[in-house]
């Protein structure tokens, strides 16, 4: 008997010039069916079971701080898993973050798996670039439910065309950063999504959108992986902050401050090599 085949996590996802526009005036945009539901069938329970393998947080929610109660967060599976490799080094994904970016190709900055717990706590408002030390704004998260995420898990929220606000890119992710940087959003008068996703939705943002999420009300954990691509021609800037001094460790050690990071971590997806 021959054996199934691979879920297809390669072939082209046809973006239009109207999609692509749209995330650079918004700073994001979410797109239905970009996984099919037999591709999250397939690599979705592996991820989680190293999620849980590999998580080290085992206090109680009770006992966590702000940050701790948002998620179980658990980067570099690639590193640990082959077939999370293949997930991870999918040509769909990073071919799309590369024509949203307008850039030729993309490297990987890192992945991380981001599971709310039931009963888990909001993730406060923050930037991810906050604790990437690149040298421009040409980085993407591709953010990628592994069920449907209605309203009671917490779906991610954008603050809609935030991505060229600068107030507020200092804060971490913490009980402050929900405050100042909400206060700003509403202040400015940035539009919030705040939609459901479905199942095999899929959400592109920039590393300087401001986003959130809030608790995890449900019964059941929210699963999500995220891929963080960048332009492969970024280049590491000298780490400023405790986190991207952090960052640098883990994700740059082998690369110069103002060379293109083109490490052993940070490897080109697309154009595949």
């Amino acid at each position: 008997m021959s054996s199934p085949a691979k879920p297809d996590i390669d072939s082209p996802y046809p973006l239009t010039a109207a999609q692509i526009a749209q995330f650079r005036r918004d700073g994001y945009i979410k797109l239905k069916g970009v996984i099919s539901p037999e591709t999250i069938a397939h690599y979705g329970p592996i991820i989680t079971s190293e999620v849980y393998r590999l998580n080290t947080m085992h206090l109680p929610l009770g006992q966590r701080d702000t940050y701790s109660k948002a998620f179980l967060q658990v980067g570099n599976i690639w590193t640990k898993n082959e077939t999370v490799k293949e997930f991870c080094w999918g040509q769909r994904l990073a071919r799309m973050a590369a024509e949203l970016l307008g850039v030729k190709g993309v490297r990987m900055y890192h992945d991380q798996a981001l599971y709310k717990e039931s009963g888990g706590g909001v993730t406060p408002w923050h930037a991810d670039q906050y604790y990437w030390p690149m040298s421009n704004a040409n980085s993407v998260t591709a953010w990628i439910p592994l069920q449907a995420t209605p309203m009671e898990m917490g779906p991610l929220a954008f603050a809609v065309g935030s991505h060229r606000f600068e107030a507020g890119r200092e804060l971490g992710i913490s009980d402050e950063s929900e405050e100042r940087i909400g206060r700003s959003m509403k202040e400015q008068n940035f539009p919030l999504d705040d939609t459901p996703f479905d199942l095999g939705e899929v959400s592109f943002h920039y590393g300087w959108t401001f986003h959130r999420a809030g608790r995890n009300v449900s019964d059941k954990p929210r699963a999500v992986m995220t891929i963080i691509y960048m332009d492969e021609d970024m280049r590491l800037i000298e780490p400023n902050t405790k986190a991207r001094v952090g960052d640098r460790a883990v994700f740059a050690s082998d690369v110069e401050v103002g060379a293109v990071m083109n490490g052993k971590m940070t490897p080109r997806l697309y154009p595949a090599a």
